[in-house]
């Protein structure tokens, strides 16, 4: 699991937060990416707003999460896009 985030950002650190427990069972690694300090890297996956959350199974791009902020439905969202066959990374 990949979050792109900045300091700034309320919503980044609520997801923050919330994302280790929420995904405890289903993702082995959790990367932030400070995209006011990558900004080559936010550039270069054309992230547009904050928070963003990509998730990555054996290093190949499943799917952006989009969610609501609450632990189930960050769960079942994750899991059923991690079910589903690997996308192009965007």
């Amino acid at each position: 699991m990949v979050l792109f985030s900045a300091p700034g950002c309320g919503a980044c650190r609520a997801w923050k937060r919330l994302l280790p427990q929420a995904l405890a069972d289903i993702a082995d690694a959790f990367h932030e990416v400070d995209v006011s300090e990558a900004t080559g890297l936010a550039r270069y996956y054309g992230i547009f707003h904050l928070p963003t959350i990509y998730l990555y199974r054996d290093g190949k791009f499943h799917a952006e999460l989009q969610s609501e902020t609450r632990h189930d439905c960050i769960q079942q969202s994750a899991s059923r896009l991690l079910a589903e066959p690997a996308q192009d990374e965007p």
